[in-house]
């Protein structure tokens, strides 16, 4: 198959055509090394403390969206057909400053400056979908930056004061839309790209049925989805992973479908893609996915990236496995579907072949009366790792347990069920009683280990008392969160 040879977007107000890109090159180091474009700050370098935040637009079928995201983090060859906007092209329609920027200043919302980049972004993003009207809106874009001099209460009241400011209809990110969408779409010639810097390879398929093909075609590739995990491979680790294998891209892998009673998601859905879907069909995941990172992180990372990497700590997979959910695999044309819980084998160790794929995610429908809930510890409740998920559901006859799966993440090498635990509770009543007879059980199903997350004490006494919350927020009347309509 032919493939070209360059990688191609749009940085601000023109057209960047790029051959010599690495499979670790990120977005940060090329706007500051490259671009001179040192307006967007590296910090954290692993995506954190947003001070790499900028915008990168990509086209969907429900138009030119654009996302906040982690320049630290975001590889290079990753933004090919997209429309990458920084903070120095942020302005009104008369050239000054944005009416965010504009409020930050009279606000007095910045002191060393440092962070404020990323902040003013963050702020940009959600102004232009007509989100800085409420503290809670303005505080969940805020999530994945952090600010240390002036505190979050003048950035707050800068953000509420813009809502009332400037036309969003005559933001240039909006004006232009049409002219933007029109030039990466032509740009997109719809082949496979392949660029190389000093040896190191990325590789982007055209489309599922390609990635298949180069799967099989390039021994021990390194996939990559939104590379927030991946991204500190490189920045923290500094591991070479060429050649690598780009799919955050893929369309196919990036559909949503209710079919019968089970939802499917593409492998290559964001968080932030699902959160809609999953707030309608599984109401008591909806605060559960707002605490997976921040903004930025939710609008990169990937379901099937969380769950192909194998993490004892991935937040989606306790959660997800507590449902039922199954796996759909690719290898080449052949398919095969595996139950979640039986993807992981051990630590490291996944059920997949070097030249297989997560395509997509079956989750069941919760059925009409089952409790569910899922909850995570962290030490931040934006953090992009948890130290203990608990994922918890429940089916009750007369009063009595006729079906249990209890997952959990952090407790092992994998994310597990609690089988002993399970074994408890099943056929007994739903009461206190049986509950703590259960988290009795519970060592029996794991021994944690201790790191600088938590203790293997603290983890164990979480699991058990996680549980124990479950029934005390499901037993006593139904709760719309937690109870399956």
């Amino acid at each position: 198959m032919s493939a070209r040879g360059e990688i191609r977007f749009l940085l601000n107000d023109r057209e960047v055509r790029l051959g010599a890109v690495g499979a670790g090159d990120t977005l940060l180091d090329h706007l500051r090394l490259e671009q001179r474009l040192r307006g967007t700050k590296e910090g954290c370098a692993e995506g954190d403390c947003g001070a790499c935040t900028v915008l990168v637009g990509r086209r969907t079928p429900d138009g030119l969206k654009y996302e906040t995201v982690n320049a630290c983090i975001r590889l290079l060859a990753s933004v090919d057909l997209c429309h990458v906007v920084t903070v120095e092209y942020l302005r009104d329609p008369e050239g000054g400053l944005h009416v965010v920027q504009q409020a930050m200043v009279e606000h007095h919302g910045s002191q060393c400056g440092f962070c404020t980049p990323g902040v003013v972004m963050s702020l940009y993003a959600l102004w232009m979908e007509g989100g800085c009207g409420t503290v809670e809106a303005v505080e969940t874009a805020l999530q994945g930056n952090l600010c240390r001099c002036t505190g979050y209460a003048p950035i707050v009241r800068a953000a509420l004061d813009a809502a009332g400011r400037g036309a969003v209809a005559e933001d240039p990110l909006v004006s232009e839309r049409e002219a933007v969408t029109a030039k990466l779409a032509e740009m997109d010639d719809g082949a496979r790209v392949v660029v190389s810097r000093g040896g190191s390879t990325a590789i982007l398929p055209a489309d599922a049925d390609d990635l298949a093909r180069v799967l099989l075609e390039v021994g021990n590739a390194t996939m990559v989805a939104g590379s927030t995990d991946v991204g500190l491979w490189i920045t923290k680790h500094m591991k070479d992973i060429s050649p690598a294998v780009f799919i955050g891209h893929v369309a196919d892998l990036k559909r949503i479908s209710v079919t019968g009673d089970a939802l499917f998601l593409g492998a290559g859905v964001t968080y932030s893609e699902s959160a809609s879907v999953i707030a309608e069909h599984f109401p008591h995941l909806a605060e559960f996915w707002d605490r997976i990172g921040g903004w930025q992180v939710r609008n990169m990372g990937t379901i099937g990236g969380n769950i192909a990497n194998g993490s004892p700590i991935g937040d989606t997979p306790p959660a997800l496995i507590a449902l039922g959910a199954e796996l759909m695999l690719r290898r080449g044309s052949k398919r095969r579907t595996i139950p979640l819980e039986d993807f992981f084998i051990d630590y490291g160790k996944q059920d997949r072949a070097p030249d297989e794929f997560v395509e997509s995610v079956r989750i069941p429908l919760p059925v009409s009366g089952t409790l569910n809930a899922a909850y995570k510890i962290s030490k931040r409740r934006d953090e992009d790792i948890s130290a203990v998920c608990g994922a918890f559901s429940v089916a009750l006859d007369g009063g009595k347990v006729t079906s249990v799966r209890l997952a959990f993440g952090g407790m092992a090498a994998t994310p597990k069920r609690a089988a002993k635990t399970e074994a408890a509770l099943l056929g007994q009543p739903w009461n206190e009683a049986s509950v703590r007879a259960a988290m009795a059980a519970m060592g029996q199903d794991f021994t944690p280990l201790s790191d600088w997350r938590a203790s293997a004490d603290y983890r164990s006494k979480v699991a058990a008392n996680l549980l124990l919350r479950f029934f005390l927020e499901t037993s006593g009347g139904e709760t719309p969160a937690r109870l399956s309509a």
